[in-house]
């Protein structure tokens, strides 16, 4: 089971709809997506300076990648103008939703956000996530044609780099919103059990996700086999105290151009975590025009946005691994 309840008697914003439901084995089939380096970013948040930073990044690269937005590109973005701007630029590529896409796309209130927040989140910023997906929504409603393809997104997705199999979802193996590849469950004993379950049933060697909004990365051995999972956290937020930038995942037959923060490699393919460098002044500025002092994103979000989230590098990309024969 995932760390928040999959059943409606919660508190909205507290569990997971039975829409957001997935066996692992969804991703053992041939490859949706094959690509020489593809970037996979997830929690854009409405960040279109991060936007831009992703697209000079892919810039630099000697072979053009792919790119997969997995979800939660939407957020902050209230105003129509980057509300346009975000989903018809992410929409131009392949594209996943999230739990605010799905959100967004439909009117029942009762998942409220669909983050299925565990119960180490307060109540009070699972409400304010709640009133800030009201506010997104009512926004979708003046762009109907986009709404209707942001529930037409599926929720995950099979890719080959190489000969590294590749499952991209947001949320975790089982659920849209699940929270199994979070930093803080990831290394738990029971989770273990159930990661060597997944990437059995998956037959993959990779998982990339997000969702969680903070960044992490495990390698693993099963029964003699390397895996891993690499979860960007934030592509359109900071994910390390007194830092200003995203992050995003690499994934390559190719050594990076961009000096990773960490990364591993499996199947002879790196898999890193790139910095997204984006106009911190500029976003700002987007940022409390939608989001002033009293307001839910601003209560919620700012102090990160300026002084990034009491989490550390090391904590991320920290070398434990576990190993089940």
């Amino acid at each position: 089971m995932n760390a928040a309840p999959h059943h409606t008697d919660a508190l909205p914003g507290r569990f997971c709809p039975l829409s957001y439901r997935y066996s692992p084995a969804v991703f053992n089939c041939p490859a949706e997506l094959q690509a020489e380096t593809l970037y996979v970013v997830g929690g854009l948040y409405g960040n279109v300076p991060a936007l831009d930073a992703i697209d000079a990044l892919m810039d630099a690269e000697p072979v053009a990648p792919a790119l997969v937005f997995n979800g939660d590109f939407n957020w902050f973005n209230t105003d129509d103008n980057s509300f346009e701007t975000i989903n018809r630029r992410v929409l131009a590529h392949c594209a996943l939703r999230g739990n605010v896409e799905t959100e967004l796309a439909g009117d029942d209130d009762k998942a409220g956000c669909g983050c299925a927040y565990p119960d180490s989140v307060g109540d009070a910023e699972v409400g304010r996530s709640n009133e800030i997906l009201r506010a997104l929504r009512a926004t979708a409603a003046r762009f109907p044609a986009l709404r209707r393809q942001l529930g037409a997104l599926p929720m995950h997705a099979a890719a080959q780099v190489g000969a590294l199999r590749i499952g991209i979802v947001h949320g975790d193996a089982e659920s849209l919103a699940g929270w199994r590849f979070a930093h803080a469950q990831i290394d738990a004993p029971d989770n273990i059990a159930w990661l060597q379950q997944a990437f059995s049933a998956a037959k993959v060697d990779l998982f990339a996700s997000s969702h969680t909004c903070l960044p992490v990365m495990r390698q693993f051995e099963f029964q003699r086999q390397l895996c891993g999972v690499i979860n960007n956290g934030a592509a359109g937020m900071p994910n390390f105290a007194d830092t200003h930038c995203g992050l995003v995942t690499r994934i390559s037959t190719l050594v990076s151009p961009h000096t990773p923060l960490y990364g591993l490699a499996l199947c002879g393919v790196h898999v890193d975590a790139i910095a997204v460098h984006y106009d911190q002044a500029r976003w700002t500025e987007m940022f409390l025009a939608n989001w002033p002092p009293g307001s839910p994103g601003h209560e919620s979000y700012f102090r990160r946005i300026i002084l990034g989230p009491r989490y550390a590098l090391a904590t991320a990309a920290a070398p434990r691994a576990a190993s089940v024969t």
